[in-house]
Parts: C-alpha cells; structure tokens; sequence
C-alpha cells in the first residue's frame, strides 16, 4: 500500500472531472450507467490508488476508523470475503494476528491471510474456518450476501438467513469482548437477530458507511463487547 493505514478511512484524495459514456450498440443503457458510475466513483478511483481490490475496503475502514475493530493482534474471520478488499484491510490494522477469509467465490491470495473457497452454509464449513484460526477469534465480519432477485422481500430475507448463519458462528468462536459485523438490507426481518445480539453484547449499533451507496437499502450491524451469559445489552438505533 502506499500509505500507512492511520492514513486511510474516508479521506480520498479527491475527484477529477465528471466522465461521461456513451451507449453503444453492444452496450445496453444499464451497463453503461454501471460504467459511467465506476469511472466516477472516487472509492473507485481510491481503490485502484492504495492497491486495494474492490471500493467495499473503504466501508471497513470508515466501520473501524469509528467504532475501533482492529487492533494489533486482533484475531479476524472475513465471511464474503471476495474478491479480499476487507481481508487487505483487517491483515494491515492487525499486523500479523490471525486471519482467515472465506467465500463462495474464488479469490487471489492476500498476503499474511488465510484464504478459502467454500459456500459458508455447507456443514463443514464452520469446523474448516475453526481449524484455520486455530482458537478463538476477535471479531467476526460477515459482508455476505446472497445475489439480487429485484424483489425487496425476498432479498432482505435472503440476506438475513445469510447474517443470522454469520452470527450462529460468531458466538461459538467469538473471545470475551469481541465484536461482531453484518451486512443488512433494511427491512423490518432483523428484530429477531437484534434481540439475539443485545442479548449477548454490551453494546448494538446500526451504521452505514458514507462508502455504502446512498441509493443501496444496505446497513451494517456493529456489536461490540461480547459477552456469552450477559444480561440485555444498549441497543444504539441508525446514526443519521
């Protein structure tokens, strides 16, 4: 990378002139929106300057740079980790600790990190990312989620059985004080997941990332400092 990362989060180094395209005969209008929309994205262009492989490492920059996940030594497992902008950014915050990423998708090796092709819901998944960290983790990120079908209902409940499978792993590995993220689309699905985890952390938060899309339904639920038999702990709405 070329800059240290107490240097990274949401500052970029700023935006050029605004890139339009042109549709063509073999490009439909969408994918050309799509394009127009990548050229002028400047987590994008930021990306591609600190080396990282995809914009989504800004939102867990911008996630740790206000809430404190990453530490030297923290212990890291990256659920949906392809194509690995977030296991870049956890093997630099955690200088050398422990990290395994997983997804069902293939993925480059990052160096420092353990990395595995494998569909999380398969049985045996969980007891491969156990093997791999070797003993108890420090925070479990779950960016996991299952593809689009353009129908509201259906996506939000995809993505939460996805996010509640997350969190069923998350308490069998998670070390007293841990933390835990997930990837949410708004929907009203959650309270069950919500309960669950103000149960079991001192503190629940939701947040969206200014690197998150303004027109994406996304959010992200933050619970830090696990605790396996604690009484119900503050639950913190969305931040505006």
């Amino acid at each position: 990378m070329t800059k240290s990362t107490k240097d990274l989060g949401s500052k970029l180094s700023g935006r050029g002139l605004t890139v339009r395209v042109k549709t063509k005969a073999k490009r439909s209008v969408s994918s050309a929106r799509w394009l127009e929309r990548q050229l002028n994205d400047p987590y994008v262009a930021e990306a591609k300057k600190r080396g990282y492989r995809s914009r989504a490492a800004f939102k867990l920059l911008q996630l740790d740079e206000k809430y404190h996940l990453l530490r030297p030594g923290t212990r890291v497992v990256d659920l949906g980790a392809a194509p690995g902008g977030w296991t870049q950014v956890a093997v630099e915050k955690v200088r050398g600790a422990k990290v395994v990423g997983l997804d069902i998708l293939g993925m480059e090796d990052v160096a420092g990190a353990i990395t595995m092709e494998m569909d999380f819901l398969l049985p045996e998944a969980p007891d491969r990312l156990k093997e791999a960290l070797g003993g108890p983790a420090d925070v479990v990120l779950s960016d996991m989620a299952a593809p689009t079908t353009g129908h509201p209902k259906t996506d939000h409940l995809r993505i939460m059985a996805l996010a509640d499978a997350a969190y069923a792993f998350a308490a069998e590995v998670l070390a007293p004080g841990g933390a835990f993220v997930a990837k949410l689309f708004q929907g009203g699905a959650e309270r069950g997941l919500l309960d669950q985890l103000k149960r079991d952390f001192a503190v629940v938060r939701h947040a969206k990332p200014a690197a998150s899309r303004a027109d994406s339904s996304e959010t992200y639920v933050v619970a830090t400092g696990f605790r396996r038999t604690a009484s119900q702990g503050a639950y913190i709405p969305e931040e505006d």
